[in-house]
């Protein structure tokens, strides 16, 4: 009896565990604001960050102050839905989700031109591989240096065609976002630059095991 009932306390802390563990890798950031304190709580983000941007050659500040300014690092995030007669719920605006924001269509040609067909939008480290190679994109299409987080997001917002368009140039308000997503890629820059030598080594220990 006595040992009947260690493997239920047993059974009960392990699903515990399993719960919080589950809880922590979904939830955002309790400090958003600072990118060395988001990758000290959330243990693989960097990994990840640092590998999308080996790989596309877009910054992680970039990157990451692009999620940020689309979900807050929300993994399910959706649009608000539309109000009929000023009050009553109505459809939501789109079908963008998760970190990126990403709408259906362009997730899904993203998954095809990467062939990462089991890529989610509510997964961190296909939400930022995500953003790396939309940033690719738009600096091959739209001609727009690596680093210009500001036309980048405009980029990203609009669409390439947009972006070539213009479709940006009247829209004041989303000109006031692409500055504050770039203010923020600078201060994130900022911040890494003080914490990434500690980043980079703990990377490297992780990875022998």
């Amino acid at each position: 009896m006595w040992k009947n009932n260690n493997k239920r306390i047993l059974t009960a802390l392990l699903l515990a565990s399993s719960v919080l563990a589950g809880g922590c890798a979904t939830s955002p950031p309790s400090n958003p604001d600072d990118i060395c304190s988001i990758f000290r709580e959330k243990k693989g983000w960097y990994g990840d960050a640092k590998d999308a941007e080996e790989k596309w050659g877009s910054s992680v500040a970039t990157m990451m102050a692009i999620l940020h300014q689309e979900s807050r690092f929300v993994h399910d995030a959706r649009p608000p839905r539309t109000k009929i007669l000023g009050f009553i719920p109505g459809p939501r605006p789109s079908d963008a989700y998760g970190y990126p924001q990403a709408l259906g269509t362009t997730w899904r040609g993203y998954q095809r031109s990467t062939f990462n067909y089991s890529a989610d939008r509510d997964d961190f480290s296909d939400a930022i591989d995500f953003v790396g190679w939309y940033n690719n994109s738009s600096a091959r299409q739209c001609r727009i240096k690596p680093h210009d987080t500001y036309h980048l997001y405009l980029a990203y917002h609009e669409g390439q065609g947009g972006f070539n368009r213009r479709t940006f140039r009247n829209k004041s308000w989303l000109k006031k976002v692409s500055h504050k997503v770039s203010a923020r890629a600078q201060s994130y820059q900022r911040q890494l630059n003080s914490c990434e030598a500690s980043l980079k080594r703990r990377k490297k220990f992780l990875g022998l095991f």
